[in-house]
């Protein structure tokens, strides 16, 4: 959990008021009673939402209903946009879990407020596309309306997704290679099921995503999409179908990895079953003729001649030699 310089700040990430031409002015905690933006400025608020005075002011200082605050401190969330009748939304987005020791699929959640005026944000866990609109604006270089605040936010968070596809499409390659180089031979399994998980749990939240940035390429709602703007979150869109589209590849792939690794186990299996059976069939005739020379009962063929023993195995040998040359005339060897 991030550590506050003060009680005062404890909960507030980031406080800014955006200029409207790409900087902002850094608001304190104490500034948020008494701050009102302009009509060509906007605010900004990060949250941590597992801080209790964060969610007490939510509730009680922020002037969002009720709906909205159950909304945006729920505990598990699927991406998504929920319109508002006063012309605000709510948006649920997910991004890669960048943190130390984290894994990247365990993709952290960003709940975003917004209207014309205002941008209030939470999260649980440390996001680096936060940070980088924070350096932006500290650069004059950031957002300039709350629509371009969300775009900022929602192009940084696809642009770690478009990273961690990559690293998963380049180990998919070296997959493909390793298998190309050793026809017999099937890559490691826990890496490839390693492989699979990664890319189940990636577009089980990339395709939620994909939509949101669909309709909002399609400027909807209107009052909160731009016409010029439209093109940009048609490119988020675009990105994040391709994302997937890679991530359905590996999925199909992984799949015919497995059914080859089940059908050479099962070959394998069959293979010695079979090896079995032969031994067992060629030895089936020998052990019936040596039990049954093997009684101890009179009137037992050469059992009082000196040769008796040698005929036995001239017999036995005759048997051996017979099957052999029967099983490979029925190809069985």
């Amino acid at each position: 959990m991030q550590q506050y310089d003060s009680d005062v700040e404890q909960g507030l990430i980031y406080g800014y008021l955006l200029d409207g031409r790409g900087g902002g002015r850094r608001l304190s905690r104490r500034e948020l009673a008494e701050v009102e933006p302009s009509p060509s400025e906007v605010l900004w608020l990060h949250w941590d939402r597992s801080v209790p005075e964060a969610q007490a002011w939510l509730r009680q200082s922020s002037g969002l209903s009720e709906f909205a605050c159950d909304l945006l401190l729920e505990e598990a969330t699927r991406p998504r946009l929920v319109n508002q009748p006063d012309d605000s939304l709510l948006l649920f987005l997910r991004g890669v879990n960048l943190n130390p020791g984290a894994v990247p699929e365990d993709m952290v959640s960003l709940r975003v407020f917004v209207d014309k005026r205002r941008v209030i944000s939470l999260r649980m866990r440390p996001m680096k596309a936060a940070a980088e609109v924070q350096e932006d604006l500290e650069a004059g270089i950031g957002a300039q309306s709350a629509e371009d605040l969300v775009l900022y936010l929602a192009s940084y968070m696809t642009s770690r997704v478009d990273d961690l596809v990559r690293g998963l499409s380049d180990q998919l390659d070296g997959l493909e290679e390793q298998v190309d180089q050793d026809e017999g031979g099937l890559p490691d399994h826990a890496q490839v099921l390693t492989l699979r998980r990664r890319a189940t749990g990636l577009r089980r939240y990339l395709a939620p995503q994909r939509d949101i940035y669909g309709d909002l390429a399609r400027g909807k709602p209107a009052w909160f999409v731009e016409a010029a703007s439209q093109g940009y979150w048609s490119e988020l869109h675009n990105s994040l179908v391709r994302n997937l589209e890679e991530l359905e590849v590996m999925r199909e792939w992984v799949a015919l990895l497995q059914d080859a690794e089940q059908r050479a186990t099962t070959d394998k299996t069959n293979r010695t079953l079979y090896l079995l059976a032969i031994i067992t069939g060629f030895f089936l005739p020998i052990s019936f003729i040596t039990g049954l020379l093997g009684m101890n009962m009179g009137g037992m063929p050469g059992s009082s001649s000196a040769f008796g023993f040698v005929a036995a195995c001239l017999v036995i040998g005759a048997v051996a030699v017979f099957q052999v040359w029967l099983f490979r005339r029925l190809r069985w060897l």
